[in-house]
């Protein structure tokens, strides 16, 4: 048996057999052809509803409705234009129930594609209580075993609970002729699982939400292994690019087992929801969620790496606390940060929910102190610098440095300067901020160029 068959019948199998939702995912050369039979074994239904975008369905279509078709399913088809590129926007996710339900209400909805097109299709399906078959046509991102769609709802980028795939199909042949870019793009994904772990041993060590002792590993043990070799997943070696999706696969995995997002997902994330949220484009084309994720963890590790120089058993309780604004300025700085209002309304609540009391903040810096040498050692051991990240991406063929996505080193550290009010989960920009160092460190990090 092949390393990357191995891998997946060792990481992959076990995972899908203690998933609530998921039963089958297959993964091999030539799986198109096996469609059919994972539909037929998987969906009581005989009718399918095929939503792609022309890219997609150019890749993969007509390979996978000849086999439903051998199969005996009927096959309805929702092409979307390519170009522009969809949007994970909650409106389109409703657009795309409303065509389904419109042309094959008993139909069984097939997502046809990678990240945008399997959310908005994961969240169409969940809203109608319908169970549905993911085909992968990119090893782009980890959202396709995950319980939940990043989609955009008035301006505010947010992951909305929903029910995975009852079924996931890979063809490598199809994943291996995809864009290169697009593999880039999911090795950027994949590499964000670095600093979203050192945030969680954070809010671990400051017991605000523990170590998950299921997700954790799942994620984690294997995590370098699936980092190690860039050069061939740049080569297009179909074992690699194996190994890429079974790492993404099973991350998607561990979100549900963990019921929410923080296996996969931290500050990196935060700031890159930002900028998709913003609709940051470059020469002409929104970038990609993978892309956005691979500059945010570059800017969240170069943030560890400034406070890993910190001594923190020097940290000034009484001065910190002097500093702590209070909850008028905090509000006035997230309206700053974020004009539209309903937007500004959102980071309110997140951030006033995870907002520390005076007395709960006293303690938490008497405790940082006194943790500050095993913690920074925990710490040294999960992350990467961002010198080797930045390495490691740009032999992958993701984006290494800001520029490659079109932002420069004041856009990149504004984003960081708001990127904690996205979400109530407790990350490095939290960290830093309730320690009185965010201003600091971000001048440090993203003053000089070349930015992260």
């Amino acid at each position: 048996m092949s390393e990357w068959k191995r891998q997946l019948e060792d990481l992959v199998a076990p995972a899908v057999a203690r998933s609530r939702y998921i039963d089958r995912i297959v993964v091999d050369r030539g799986a198109l052809a096996q469609a059919g039979a994972v539909f037929k074994e998987s969906f009581a239904a005989q009718r399918a509803f095929l939503v792609g975008d022309e890219n997609t369905f150019a890749a993969a279509g007509a390979g996978l409705a000849g086999a439903l078709e051998a199969a005996g399913i009927a096959v309805e088809r929702l092409v979307l234009p390519a170009s522009p590129r969809p949007k994970p926007t909650l409106a389109l996710a409703r657009e795309i129930q409303a065509h389904w339900q419109a042309a094959a209400a008993e139909a069984v909805p097939v997502s046809l594609g990678s990240g945008v097109i399997t959310d908005l299709v994961k969240h169409a399906a969940f809203m109608e209580g319908r169970p549905f078959f993911c085909v992968a046509t990119a090893a782009s991102m980890d959202g396709y075993a995950s319980a939940g769609a990043p989609l955009v709802e008035d301006g505010f980028k947010h992951t909305i609970p929903c029910a995975p795939p009852r079924a996931i199909l890979a063809d490598l042949d199809v994943i291996a002729a995809a864009p290169s870019e697009m593999t880039g793009w999911g090795y950027g994904d994949l590499a964000g699982k670095v600093p979203a772990g050192g945030d969680w041993i954070l809010a671990d060590a400051l017991e605000v939400e523990p170590l998950d002792a299921v997700a954790w590993p799942l994620v984690q043990d294997r995590l370098r292994d699936w980092l190690a070799d860039p050069a061939a997943l740049a080569a297009g070696d179909a074992a690699a690019t194996a190994g890429l999706f079974a790492g993404l696969t099973v991350t998607g995995l561990a979100m549900e087992f963990h019921g929410s997002s923080r296996p996969a997902s931290g500050a990196d994330h935060q700031i890159a929801h930002l900028w998709e949220m913003e609709n940051l484009s470059h020469q002409g084309q929104p970038v990609s969620h993978g892309a956005c994720v691979a500059i945010g963890s570059l800017a969240t590790l170069g943030l560890f790496d400034w406070l890993l120089e910190q001594d923190l058993t020097l940290l000034d309780r009484d001065r910190v606390l002097a500093a702590r604004p209070g909850p008028e300025a905090i509000e006035q700085a997230i309206r700053d940060a974020f004009p539209e209002p309903a937007v500004a309304a959102r980071a309110l609540t997140e951030t006033m929910a995870k907002l520390p009391s005076r007395a709960a903040h006293a303690e938490r810096l008497d405790h940082i102190a006194a943790v500050w040498p095993s913690l920074r050692a925990k710490l040294k051991a999960q992350l990467l610098s961002a010198a080797e990240m930045r390495r490691l991406l740009a032999t992958a063929g993701a984006p290494s440095s800001a520029d490659a996505i079109g932002l420069d080193p004041a856009r990149t550290k504004a984003t960081v300067l708001r990127a904690r009010f996205m979400r109530r989960r407790y990350t490095v920009l939290d960290f830093l901020a309730e320690t009185d160092l965010l201003a600091a460190a971000s001048e440090a990090v993203f003053a000089a160029a070349p930015a992260p």
